[in-house]
């Protein structure tokens, strides 16, 4: 094989299990396709580094086709839409009216030459912006941008909004830090709480707790400045979160809202 196709967090664990295993030299790997779920530059970096491979973003929805809508292309600018098949919009969530290129929204699509279920102006979820203009790679087909999140998977965390994919774009800053984190949102009394198991190196579980505390302080000065909310950071070791061939759960929230 020499091309992978997955969701973004199980090309990780694959990864993981290879450079334990040490099989890294040996694996022919020149590619892997991920989508479903949103991921970070810095993860595609450390995807890269970690296998010798390139990473493309790939966009699909059931409803729509399934994967194949967009890809991107060696650029990374931006994901090609198939305008031959498909009709882009970006549209004001709340008032659904469209919004001007580069400006963030949520993505309506049209088909045009789907049979079955055509679909107009049909509404995905997914937040992202749009670019008319011609790609570094000479394809002219819009261009939509890696996706900041969905407008069903947003958090309101004392007031403010929250994407998983900032914390962790927060956390792959970090170099001690594993791309492997639970966000558990609660609330005690009338205040939201907001508690982060991060995975971090094996190195890191010593004797010393000083060690440790300093760098659960430096996570959470992290996602402080990233967020604009503290969130209490527990460290945990690393494959101790659940991994999942589908989509990483990364959002437990236990509010009654």
């Amino acid at each position: 094989a020499t091309a992978l196709a997955c969701t973004p967090s199980y090309a990780m664990h694959l990864a993981e299990a290879a450079v334990e295993a040490g099989r890294v030299p040996h694996i022919k790997l020149k590619a892997a396709i991920c989508g479903a779920e949103p991921w970070t530059d810095a993860m595609r970096d450390t995807l890269e580094q970690m296998l010798n491979i390139k990473a493309y973003d790939i966009y699909g929805l059931s409803e729509i086709m399934g994967p194949g809508v967009a890809q991107d292309c060696p650029y990374h600018k931006g994901l090609h839409i198939w305008e031959d098949h498909f009709i882009p919009e970006i549209l004001n969530p709340d008032t659904l009216e469209p919004v001007g290129p580069g400006e963030r929204g949520e993505l309506a699509i049209t088909t045009v030459t789907k049979e079955a279920l055509p679909l107009f102006r049909y509404r995905t979820k997914d937040l992202t912006s749009i670019d008319y203009t011609t790609c570094e790679c000479g394809r002219t087909h819009a261009r939509i941008a890696r996706f900041t999140g969905r407008t069903d998977d947003m958090l309101i965390i004392r007031g403010v909004n929250v994407f998983p994919s900032q914390v962790e774009a927060a956390l792959l800053e970090v170099d001690e830090v594993l791309p492997n984190y639970l966000m558990t949102v609660d609330r005690q009394g009338n205040l939201d709480t907001l508690e982060i198991q991060v995975e971090v190196e094996e190195r890191f579980f010593s004797d010393q707790m000083n060690q440790l505390q300093s760098l659960t302080r430096k996570i959470e000065h992290v996602i402080k400045q990233a967020l604009g909310i503290a969130a209490q950071v527990k460290l945990v070791e690393p494959k101790s979160i659940e991994r999942s061939e589908g989509k990483a759960k990364r959002v437990i929230d236990k509010r009654k809202l």
